[in-house]
């Protein structure tokens, strides 16, 4: 059986950072307390003296490429990225080729998972103008839930007929995840710059093309659909102040029927960076200016914001380097974003204990995640041990991402996961990911 003792850790859980011992048996966290003896030779000690103990984070949107995108990255090369920083468990998006809008293809999403991944999965059903009897058969028990994109973005998934969109809000009871940018405001906005500069535009016009009013405009058109039917809405990279506005904090998270997602990147960047990084900080909805950062900073910090995610979208050098209009949107993350949020602890911007909420409690609390997201005795042993004071730069060698570049390339990070454990398997160690694919499909509470 796999035994397994940390001592001396410093474990982040529910709001308290508190030194001790933790005891992993087989899949399990078997016991956690101020101090535990190996009480056999067959235990593995690690010390995890000065460090940080926190359970591995639940990133609730990454596009991992697979079926059919696998040149920008597939689920083993994405996942292992995922479990070198931290993350343990992902909810993977339904725009691959081809799209995941039958249960059919779904299926074959998961089974292509549990062969491969080195982390947790789960994947979304896709809804479109025309699949609703789909929808309609998601097994709420182990699929994460519906995704919907109110603004056309990677995959050409656009649902744009008003009367389908309110049919998918009535008559599903699972949680809806939504990609809000209004297309008509995008499209007009595109026209006019398109005129002026051809397929070569600027990318700093692209949060003028993709802009806050579109964010806005969709975002509230889905909120208050949800307010009209009920619906269980889950608003995925809000990316503007006027759009924090449109959530609340007055009730506990486990109420509310509207939450919302924010990614690394519109927390890490503004569009002062387009000028040095380009097309590499080109996503969908795109990153804003510096009063946009500050109020989504505000806002995840007073619990507007629920969540913290990545948006992981890998594209190949080649095809970034393309000019404005061939460009294509997203960028990789899963490696370095709990890294990059322990940064912002460094900074003072927000403490660790939040980190955990946002990167690892919530998202299990907000899906229903079943015994994974909390250092509980009896859950599952997803964990990372973070150094917090060991300096490292990223650059290309240690890259891990199949499409082999980061927006964080040069970027000096102080801290450095250390450890991370799937199921209570040791899948990363000494800077180097082991060949243990052990990932298991999520499951959730509820019927």
């Amino acid at each position: 059986m796999n035994r397994v003792l940390i001592k001396n850790a410093k474990i982040v859980n529910e709001g308290s950072i508190f030194e001790g011992d933790l005891l992993i048996e087989d899949k399990y966290i078997k016991e956690i307390a101020d101090s535990i003896s190996a009480k056999s030779s067959d235990i593995k000690i690690i010390d995890a003296e000065g460090n940080y103990l926190i359970p591995g984070a639940i990133d609730d949107q990454v596009h991992f490429r697979e079926p059919g995108l696998t040149h920008k990255g597939n689920i083993e090369t994405e996942s292992r990225a995922a479990v070198a920083g931290g993350i343990t468990s992902f909810i993977e998006q339904p725009n691959t080729v081809p799209n995941a809008v039958t249960q059919e293809l779904l299926e074959q999403k998961y089974q292509r998972a549990a062969e491969t991944s080195y982390a947790n999965y789960s994947f979304m059903m896709g809804g479109t103008n025309d699949n609703l009897e789909e929808v309609l058969k998601t097994n709420p028990r182990n699929v994460a839930g519906i995704k919907l994109f109110l603004g056309s973005s990677t995959g050409n998934m656009l649902v744009d007929d008003e009367q389908v969109l309110e049919k998918i809000f009535s008559s599903t009871s699972m949680l809806i995840a939504a990609h809000c940018e209004d297309e008509a405001t995008i499209r007009a906005n595109f026209a006019k710059y398109q005129e002026e500069f051809g397929d070569d535009i600027p990318m700093k016009y692209h949060p003028l093309i993709r802009s806050a009013e579109a964010c806005y405009i969709s975002s509230s058109r889905a909120i208050e659909l949800a307010k009209k039917t009920g619906a269980r809405l889950h608003v995925f990279h809000v990316s503007t102040a006027k759009e924090t506005e449109l959530f609340t904090n007055k009730i506990p998270l486990e109420e509310k029927k509207i939450t919302a997602e924010v990614c690394i990147h519109h927390l890490w960047f503004t569009d002062a960076d387009y000028e040095k990084k380009g097309s590499f900080i080109k996503w969908n909805p795109a990153v804003k200016t510096a009063d946009d950062r500050k109020a989504l900073w505000e806002a995840l910090l007073d619990d507007r914001i629920d969540v913290i995610a990545t948006d992981h979208a890998p594209h190949t050098l080649e095809e970034k380097k393309n000019p404005y209009t061939s460009a294509p949107s997203g960028g990789p993350l899963v490696q370095h974003a709990v890294v990059a949020m322990f940064e912002a602890y460094h900074q003072g911007k927000i403490s660790i204990e939040k980190i955990v909420e946002k990167m690892a409690h919530n998202p299990a609390k907000l899906f229903r995640v079943e015994k994974r997201g909390f250092i509980r005795e009896g859950y599952f042993a997803d964990l990372a041990i973070v150094n917090a004071g060991l300096p490292w730069n990223v650059k290309k060698e240690n890259i891990l991402y199949k499409c082999g570049w980061s927006p964080f390339e040069g970027t000096n990070f102080k801290s450095r996961i250390t450890h991370t454990f799937v199921n209570g398997q040791l899948v990363y160690n000494n800077f180097k990911v082991k060949d243990i694919r052990c990932g298991e499909r999520l499951l959730f509470d509820r019927e």
